[in-house]
């Protein structure tokens, strides 16, 4: 088994046709190596719920996770419910941070979002993330490469330092139109708040609408230098 200890990237091989771009090649492979040992770490943004539906084909009780910072938007916590009702088999589990947000107020005060969002982030998602992993062998994103620089080198799999651990992205050749396309075919349920100007959503205080279509995730964290919560840098 391909671990993150045991790393060697000479071994992936999957074809990207013109269907799926590879997505549900990657999939297949991931479910047959890690088996159980694999989760989807799912923000349910628009590309989650195409990986969503892409993983239901080929696993249909997938260990599904959603870091719930407990302040996403009421639309993220709505769509979620949905997801649930159409893919009733899916083991969909929202994964809270050990403080609650009167609890991080009281030790690093009051909307810690603003003063100190990358202290926010480690608590409310990289925490909770690396407490995921600690079971699994691998994990799964819906990282694309046509997202912003930084993730335009990303690989269908790839040696994940920060978590050590092996991460599986296998959107990475779809684009923006690309997702869509696919979610207006099968006609899938997703977050109103994309039809509102958000292509990219996370918590309900560090995110905005964007400010341009050329760059898809400029409403995160506006106004700061912070591009990344810090699961994928």
């Amino acid at each position: 088994m391909l671990t993150y200890t045991s790393w060697d990237e000479s071994t992936f091989q999957f074809e990207v046709d013109d269907v799926y771009k590879g997505s549900l090649n990657v999939l297949e492979w991931a479910y047959s190596h890690y088996g159980d040992e694999v989760v989807y770490a799912c923000s349910f943004g628009i590309e989650g719920i195409v990986l969503i539906d892409l993983i239901s084909k080929v696993k249909p009780n997938a260990k599904i996770i959603f870091l719930d910072t407990d302040v996403h938007f009421k639309e993220t916590y709505e769509t979620i419910e949905k997801v649930k009702q159409n893919y009733p088999n899916l083991q969909i589990e929202l994964k809270k941070p050990a403080l609650t947000l009167e609890e991080q107020a009281q030790q690093f005060g009051q909307e810690l979002w603003k003063t100190n969002p990358n202290k926010c982030c480690e608590i409310r998602k990289l925490t909770p993330l690396r407490e995921t992993l600690s079971g699994s062998k691998a994990w799964i994103s819906g990282l694309r490469r046509d997202q912003s620089d930084s993730r335009k080198n990303t690989e269908f799999i790839n040696k994940d330092n920060k978590f050590e651990s092996v991460k599986i992205c296998p959107l990475i050749h779809w684009t923006w139109k690309d997702v869509w396309r696919y979610v207006s075919k099968h006609n899938l349920t997703y977050n109103p708040l994309h039809d509102q100007g958000y292509p990219s959503i996370g918590c309900s205080h560090c995110t905005k609408p964007a400010f341009t279509m050329d760059d898809l995730r400029s409403g995160r964290w506006s106004g700061s230098n912070k591009t990344e919560c810090g699961l994928h840098d």
